[in-house]
C-alpha cells in the first residue's frame, strides 16, 4: 500500500499506510493512543484491546520521536481534535530515540533559541517552525511564478568573484587554487551584465555573504536574495514590477497559508491593492513634524520605520527619490536635481524588505560619481568597463528572502527564518 500523508489520510478516509514520529502518547491499559506526526498534521492512532491484535498493542510501547509505521482504516471520531482517527491493523517502529531531546517538539517544554538551532532538525519538528518554512519555499516560488509571467529569465551566477563586489571590504577571502577570492556579497554586477548582454528582464534566487560584525535581530552573514533586473526602465518601472511580485507572494501566502499563520503567529496576512510611495523628503518631514527628530540626509534607524509604520498606518509603502550621497555610488542621480537619485526601499511591517535603484550606464558618470565620494575609478575598472560597450539604461532590486519571512510569520528574530543560519559565531550545524 502507498504511503499517504496525515493530511491526505485525514480527507480521504478509509484504509492508509501513514509514517512519521511519535508526537505523544496514552496508555490505559486497555486502550492505547499515540499521535503520529509528518509534515502535514497530527492523527491520533486509536487501539482498544479486543479490538485490535495483542501485537498491535505490544508494539504501541513507544516513546515520543520514536519513528513509526501505521496500517490501518480512517474513521470518524467525536473525541479526536481532528475529527477521526485511525483504527491499526499494523504497527511497526522504523527507529527508536537513544537519547534524552534536547528539545521538544510539542513545544510545552521552551529552550532557548541557540539550543534549538544546535539541533535543529529535532526544532524543526515543531508545527510553527514547520511553517515557518513552508511559508518560506512558497515566497520563493511564488517569486518566480510572478516574475515568469512577465517575460523575466532566470539566470545563475557564481557565487565566488575574484574582486569585492560593490567595493565593500566586508567580504569573506577564500583560497582559490593559487588565488585569493571571494564570496560574493552581491549578485548585482552579475544581473547587470545579463541585462547589458541582452537578456533583458533577469531574476534569480541565490546566496549571499557578507562578513559585517554585527549582533542584531535583523542581519545574517549569509542571506537568499530574491533579485530582478529589468532593461530599458527607470526607478518607477523597476517599482511596478517589485510592487506586483510582493503582491503576488503576499496573495499567494493568504491563500494556502493563511489562517494557519493568523492562528499560530497572531498576525493576519493582508494584501493591499496597491503599495503607496512617498518621497525620502516627505518622510523625513513627517517625522519631524510629529516629534521625531530627523536630518535630512541621515538614513532611517529601526526606530525611525517603525514610527513611519505608526504615523503612515501602512504595513506596506515604499521610500524613494534619496540623497544621492547616502546611496550606493551606481545609483542614478536626477536630471534636474543631482543632489537625489533614483533610488527606492519597499518596507514591510516596519522593516526595510527590498532595496533597489536605476543603476547608472553611462561609465564617466559612474568614474564621477565615485570620485564625489572620495573612491579611485581604477579600483572600479572590473566594474565600470562591463559599461563601455553599449549598456542599456536598467534598474533593479532585492528582496531579502528570510525578512520577508521574518515579517509575514511576525518572528522576532531573523535567524528564526534560516534553516541553519550563519552569523557571526555559527557555523555548525
Amino acid at each position: 500500500m502507498e504511503r499517504k500523508y496525515v493530511a491526505e489520510a485525514i480527507r480521504s478516509r478509509g484504509k492508509v499506510r501513514l509514517a512519521g514520529w511519535v508526537h505523544d502518547l496514552r496508555d490505559l491499559g486497555r486502550l492505547k493512543f499515540v499521535q503520529l506526526r509528518d509534515c502535514t498534521g497530527i492523527v491520533q492512532i486509536t487501539a482498544k484491546k479486543g479490538v485490535v491484535s495483542e501485537e498491535v498493542l505490544k508494539a504501541m510501547d513507544v516513546n515520543r520521536e520514536d519513528v513509526v509505521e501505521v496500517e490501518g482504516e480512517v474513521v470518524e471520531s467525536k473525541i479526536a481534535k481532528q475529527g477521526v482517527e485511525v483504527i491499526p491493523h499494523s504497527f511497526k517502529v522504523l527507529n527508536k530515540v537513544e537519547r534524552k531531546l534536547p528539545v521538544d517538539p510539542t513545544g510545552a517544554v521552551k529552550s532557548e533559541l541557540d539550543t534549538r538551532l544546535d539541533y535543529r532538525y529535532v526544532d524543526l519538528r515543531k508545527p510553527d517552525i514547520t511553517l515557518i518554512f513552508k511559508v518560506k519555499s512558497l515566497c520563493a516560488q511564488a517569486f518566480r511564478e510572478k516574475l515568469r509571467e512577465l517575460g523575466f529569465v532566470e539566470i545563475h551566477p557564481s557565487a565566488i568573484t575574484g574582486a569585492a563586489t560593490e567595493g565593500g571590504a566586508d567580504v569573506f577571502e577564500v583560497q582559490y587554487f593559487e588565488n585569493k577570492a571571494y564570496l560574493v556579497q552581491s549578485p548585482q554586477l552579475y544581473k547587470q551584465m545579463a541585462v547589458i548582454g541582452g537578456l533583458d528582464r533577469v531574476l534569480m534566487v541565490m546566496p549571499v555573504f557578507r562578513a559585517e560584525k554585527h549582533n542584531t535581530t535583523t542581519h545574517l552573514n549569509e542571506i537568499i536574495q530574491m533579485d530582478a533586473e529589468i532593461g530599458f526602465t527607470d526607478h518607477q518601472g523597476a517599482m511596478d514590477v517589485l510592487e506586483k511580485v510582493v503582491l503576488h507572494i503576499l496573495k499567494r501566502v493568504r491563500e494556502e497559508y493563511g489562517e494557519e499563520v493568523a492562528e499560530r503567529f497572531g498576525k493576519e496576512v493582508k494584501v493591499p491593492s496597491q503599495v503607496p510611495r512617498y518621497t525620502y523628503s516627505e518622510l523625513i518631514d513627517k517625522l519631524n513634524m510629529n516629534g521625531f527628530e530627523i536630518k535630512h540626509g541621515w538614513d532611517f534607524t529601526r526606530e525611525a520605520e517603525k514610527k513611519l509604520e505608526e504615523l503612515l498606518k501602512d504595513e506596506l509603502y515604499f521610500i524613494y527619490d534619496w540623497p544621492t550621497m547616502v546611496r550606493a555610488f551606481y545609483s542614478m542621480p536626477s536630471k534636474e536635481n543631482p543632489e537625489i537619485c533614483h533610488a527606492f526601499d519597499l518596507v514591510y511591517r516596519g522593516l526595510e524588505i527590498s532595496s533597489g535603484a536605476m543603476r547608472i550606464h553611462l561609465p564617466s558618470l559612474l568614474e564621477e560619481q565615485l570620485r564625489k565620494r572620495g573612491l579611485d575609478p581604477a579600483d572600479f575598472e572590473f566594474y565600470i568597463n562591463a559599461f563601455r560597450l553599449g549598456a542599456p539604461p536598467h534598474a533593479g532590486w532585492s528582496i531579502g528572502l528570510e525578512r520577508l519571512v521574518m515579517k509575514i510569520c511576525n518572528q522576532a528574530n531573523i535567524r528564526e527564518c534560516m534553516l541553519f543560519p550563519r552569523d557571526r559565531t555559527r557555523l555548525m550545524p
